[in-house]
């Protein structure tokens, strides 16, 4: 009787035992799996935020150069700072190309006259769209009409969100400074940042321009 008892109590504790292992093995399982996800899951995270930065590094160091010309001046120095800067290019056209006619300064019913004589003036933009989220740097040229930049200038600025760039504007012209022109842009065009402009007459050479890009301090 008693070797019966001491054998059953036995059995009962081997079953205890059993089911306690049992139980033990299953929470180890759990835990690991859910140790694994939250692995899994913070690695994940790392490998975006890793992705982010690298994209914004890119974004930071890629230079696109904008410029609207209307006699060809303007293009010339903008290809070359392109050219130095081993930037992309954007050429601002008008919807409606401007004639001779439209460029007359001395006519003020001239086109030219009457736009830079209304500071709502916005002429439409044609061409393809374009996307600035590639850039961190732009440089804006343009030439100086009536002592300011053309009104164009003014629908490509309000019609991109700059305020995340940098922007060094440069101008063409034979006697006007570029102060006047870049001060009223920066009042009503908020940017990361407006470093100093630059002017540059229509014999400007190459290495005129290569002082631009030495002085822009980036």
């Amino acid at each position: 009787m008693k070797t019966t008892c001491k054998f059953l109590a036995l059995l009962l504790v081997m079953v205890l035992a059993l089911g306690a292992a049992a139980c033990s093995g299953g929470n180890n399982s759990s835990s690991t799996a859910g140790s694994d996800a939250a692995s899994e899951t913070a690695a994940a995270t790392e490998k975006k935020e890793v992705e982010t930065l690298v994209l914004e590094s890119k974004t930071a160091r890629k230079t696109l150069v904008v410029y609207f010309s209307a006699t060809g001046t303007t293009k010339r120095v903008a290809e070359t700072v392109a050219s130095i800067m081993n930037a992309d290019l954007y050429e601002i056209v008008p919807a409606q190309p401007y004639s001779e006619a439209d460029l007359n300064y001395e006519d003020e019913s001239s086109r030219a006259y009457t736009e830079q004589h209304d500071s709502a003036a916005r002429p439409e933009i044609g061409g393809e769209p374009l996307s600035l989220d590639e850039y961190g740097r732009i440089y804006l040229g343009y030439p100086i009409w009536f002592d300011q930049a053309p009104r164009i200038i003014n629908t490509f600025l309000e019609s991109y969100d700059v305020s995340q760039k940098t922007i060094i504007p440069f101008c063409t012209s034979n006697s006007s400074e570029i102060d006047n022109s870049v001060a009223a842009l920066s009042d009503t065009v908020t940017c990361k940042k407006w470093l100093k402009g630059y002017r540059f007459g229509a014999d400007a050479t190459e290495e005129d321009i290569r002082q631009l890009v030495n002085g822009s301090n980036l």
